[in-house]
Order: structure tokens, then C-alpha cells, then sequence
């Protein structure tokens, strides 16, 4: 007896709870892979990787003193025999995070896609085309910023006072802020994405902006690793204007969408409008009026005899 075939998929994407687990696995291990693999090949490339992260750190020279150009400077040191192996680790897995981009957000789409309709799924090559470069744009903004920031925290020195930096802090500080602007970014995408199936509008999106402003800056202020304000409104700002962008693009698509059927901004609960015109018929003539009925026969008595006694 041959084996049964396997059963055809929801056209409309509906699946069991257990189905959407066993999803949520393959999707989550094949992400995990993406990034597993390129975090061995930032293995081989480890060194060079910590020479740029450490890069925009003021060094100092061999007398200890700032090098020209700077007014402070700090000294790289290890601290611990574990301290070079965990750096490996920890900077390695940044930059594989990082280069699966384009892979764990592939599949994150791919998640959520079957819950969408036919129409809705034309968006994953532009949601993958966005979503790339903006974490990509972020991660790189991060590591801009983090001259002026280390700039800014080593200025504090006092004079006669010479800075032994950990690289071990260091790199947490920069690969932190480097996962955290990478994924900040992507928040406004989200809004775009969630307008473009029809779950956020773009008036409401437009009504939030108070809220949307404060909620962006208090997660900028717990997701930088440093405590100064530089830092945190490197990382608010751009959001605030990316913020903004996405509600423009979705005030455009719900204008678009508004063209096409005039009842698209419409709720569940909300009765389309009604057109209770009455339009002009053309050509309208008299209509001849049919014949008068023939009057009805007689009931005999005996008829009205039988009636009475029924009743």
C-alpha cells in the first residue's frame, strides 16, 4: 500500500497550533545556521575585526600621552587569561548576526507571510529590499557615532590621570550599540509593513507622534549601553525621522488605497456610505392601464346555507 500524500496547504494560510510551532522551529533553526555560519568565518578574521571596532578609540602614544589631535587618550589592556577567547567569541557573533541579515529577516517574513492574503505577499522582495540596508545602515551609524561618544566619556579624565580601558568593556559597549541601532532602525519598516496589510492607518500612525517621540527616546535610553545623553539621541534622532518617513509613505498608501475603493479607510464595524440619489431615467412614456377584472358569479343560498352551518 502506497503511503499518503502529504495534505495540500490552506490556500488561505490557516494552520493548526502545532503546525505553526513546528514552523516557527524550521524558520528559527535555519536563522540560527545563517548566523552560525558566518560567525565561523569572523572567527578567521577576528584580529582584524577588533583592530576596526577599536579603531575610533583615542589611543595613546608610547609615552602615554594623547597622540596629536587628541586631548585625552586611553590605554587598551586585556584583563583576564578567558578575556582574548571570549572577545573572539563575542565580536565574531556580532559580525555573524550582522552579515545574516538578509537571511534572518528572509525568514522572519516567510513566518508571517502565510497568514497574509495573495495580494499582501507582493511586499517580502521590498520588505527584504528595506529591511536589509537600514539595519545595515544602522549598525554602520553606530560605529560613526562611537568617536564622539568615546571622545565625549574620556573627556572627563582629570589632568595627571591616565585611562586603562578594559577592551573587554569596550567591545560590549560597541557591539551592544552596534545590534541595538541595527534593530532600531527597523522599527520603522514595521509601521510601513503593518499599513501596507491594512492593520495601521496612516491618520493613526499620524495621531501617535507624541507618544511614538517619547517611547522612542525612553528605548533609546535603555537600549545604549552608555549613560550619556550623546548617545542616546544619536540613536533617537534617526528614528524620530524614520518615524516620520513611514507615517508620510502610509498617508500615501492610504491615499492611493482611497482612490481605488473609496470604503478602504473604513473599520470592521463601520457602515460604508450609502447613495440614496435617485438618478434621472431618459425616455420614460405612459404606460397603457390594463383591462378592469370581470366581476365574480353569484354564490347560490344553498352555497350560503352550507357556510352558515360551518361557522
Amino acid at each position: 500500500m502506497s503511503k499518503s500524500s502529504k495534505a495540500p496547504k490552506d490556500p488561505e494560510g490557516r494552520m493548526a497550533l502545532a503546525d505553526h510551532l513546528r514552523e516557527l522551529r524550521s524558520r528559527l533553526v535555519k536563522s540560527v545556521l545563517a548566523i552560525l555560519v558566518f560567525t565561523a568565518v569572523a572567527v578567521y578574521f577576528n584580529k582584524e575585526l577588533i583592530d576596526f571596532l577599536s579603531a575610533p578609540l583615542p589611543r595613546c602614544g608610547p609615552d602615554n600621552k594623547p597622540l596629536p589631535g587628541d586631548t585625552n587618550c586611553a590605554s587598551i589592556v586585556n584583563i583576564g587569561l578567558l578575556t582574548p577567547f571570549n572577545l573572539v567569541l563575542k565580536v565574531s557573533l556580532t559580525a555573524g548576526l550582522v552579515a545574516a541579515t538578509p537571511v534572518w529577516l528572509y525568514q522572519l517574513w516567510q513566518f508571517v507571510s502565510p497568514g497574509l492574503h495573495k495580494h499582501e505577499r507582493r511586499y517580502s522582495l521590498g520588505f527584504l529590499a528595506a529591511g536589509t540596508p537600514l539595519f545595515l545602515a544602522g549598525a554602520a551609524f553606530a560605529y560613526l557615532v562611537m568617536p564622539v561618544t568615546a571622545q565625549m566619556l574620556i573627556s572627563f579624565t582629570a589632568d595627571k590621570v591616565t585611562n586603562i580601558l578594559p577592551v573587554e568593556d569596550y567591545l560590549d559597549v560597541v557591539t551592544r550599540m552596534v545590534v541595538v541601532f541595527g534593530l532600531g532602525f527597523e522599527f520603522p519598516l514595521f509601521l510601513v509593513m503593518l499599513n501596507l496589510v491594512g492593520v495601521l492607518t496612516g491618520k493613526r500612525l499620524l495621531g501617535w507622534w507624541r507618544a511614538m517621540v517619547m517611547g522612542i527616546t525612553v528605548f533609546a535610553a535603555f537600549a545604549t549601553p552608555s549613560a550619556d545623553p550623546l548617545t542616546m539621541l544619536a540613536l533617537a534622532a534617526p528614528i524620530w525621522a524614520l518615524y516620520f518617513l513611514a507615517v508620510g509613505i502610509a498617508l500615501l498608501n492610504d491615499r492611493r488605497k482611497l482612490r481605488n475603493n473609496p470604503d478602504a479607510g473604513l473599520d470592521d464595524d463601520e457602515a460604508s456610505h450609502l447613495d440614496l440619489s435617485v438618478d434621472v431615467v431618459e425616455g420614460a412614456g405612459p404606460v397603457a392601464a390594463s383591462a378592469a377584472p370581470e366581476a365574480s358569479a353569484p354564490v347560490p343560498a344553498a352555497r350560503h346555507e352550507q357556510m352558515d352551518d360551518i361557522t
